[in-house]
């Protein structure tokens, strides 16, 4: 009697974890695979080079799906990173929270590594778990060199997140309208990013500016021809569902539009908080 009942629920734990091959795992990578790992993120590029040479698998991941190229530049390890990626690591290896080497160095401006990632095949359409390029962390977090340097490789300047906001918005909306985020707007409506390409509650870039008496940057965009009316648009849709951000909780929803084709959102922030301090990527 007990076996029949055991063995229903062993058939059902199987067909789950085939489904869901990570469910229930405990697994950690062999010793030394751990070790190259562990010697990415101190920078140790002799203990990396020995770990490779004696078999390490250099894209293992650890409990965090994190490969030793993600670790190193976690810590902003240039000499253990060059050495990896010159090895062969895969830049655009993805850890548990969607982060890759290449959008993570892109969000914190780590420049020399930004450089090694795009020069051995960073994936420039790749977003992270709010659905953003490198870019739009990069524009909002005042790296004016790094969105230099993303806007020269080719990553698309229009492309809106999960938030509603392309690169120029967020350099508007999170940034604080000094040299650093003025600079970034003039270095992304040099690339033709849409001035007038509102939020997903019709404010254009022009009305944010104002709102924040960023005075240079409103200057930039109405030389830019930027409009006080909303321009919807974009290049990304993102996907109907509920994410939170800090400490604001955003509800996407779906509609049609008469094109059939487009996605509104609506969203709710915490009140006893601005929008423009909720959200960090």
């Amino acid at each position: 009697m007990m076996m029949r009942l055991f063995f229903p629920v062993m058939v059902l734990g199987a067909l789950l974890m085939s489904t869901f091959p990570g469910l229930g795992s405990t697994d950690s990578p062999p010793p030394l695979d751990r070790h190259l790992i562990a010697a990415a993120e101190r920078g140790d590029v002799d203990a990396v080079r020995r770990a490779l040479g004696e078999g390490a698998s250099i894209d293992a991941r650890d409990g965090r799906q994190r490969t030793a190229l993600m670790a190193a530049v976690q810590s902003n390890q240039v000499a253990a990173a060059r050495a990896l990626i010159e090895a062969g690591a895969d830049v655009n290896a993805k850890d548990e929270i969607n982060d890759s080497p290449y959008l993570l160095a892109g969000a914190r401006g780590y420049l020399e590594i930004l450089r090694l990632t795009l020069a051995h095949g960073a994936d420039l359409r790749s977003t992270n778990r709010y659905g953003g390029t490198a870019l739009i962390p990069a524009a909002e977090r005042g790296h004016v060199e790094t969105v230099h340097t993303l806007i020269e490789a080719g990553v698309d300047v229009d492309h809106v997140n999960k938030l509603g906001w392309t690169a120029l918005l967020e350099a508007i909306i999170l940034g604080d309208g000094g040299p650093r985020h003025v600079e970034i707007v003039r270095l992304l409506l040099d690339a033709d990013a849409e001035a007038s390409l509102a939020d997903r509650d019709g404010v254009t870039p022009l009305q944010h500016a104002r709102q924040r008496g960023y005075r240079e940057i409103e200057q930039l965009l109405t030389a830019a021809g930027a409009a006080d009316h909303a321009r919807r648009g974009g290049t990304r849709c993102p996907p109907a569902g509920i994410f939170s951000a800090r400490s604001s909780i955003w509800l996407v929803t779906t509609s049609e539009r008469a094109d059939g084709r487009s996605v509104q959102f609506s969203s709710r922030t915490a009140p006893s908080l601005p929008r423009a301090s909720t959200k960090s990527i």
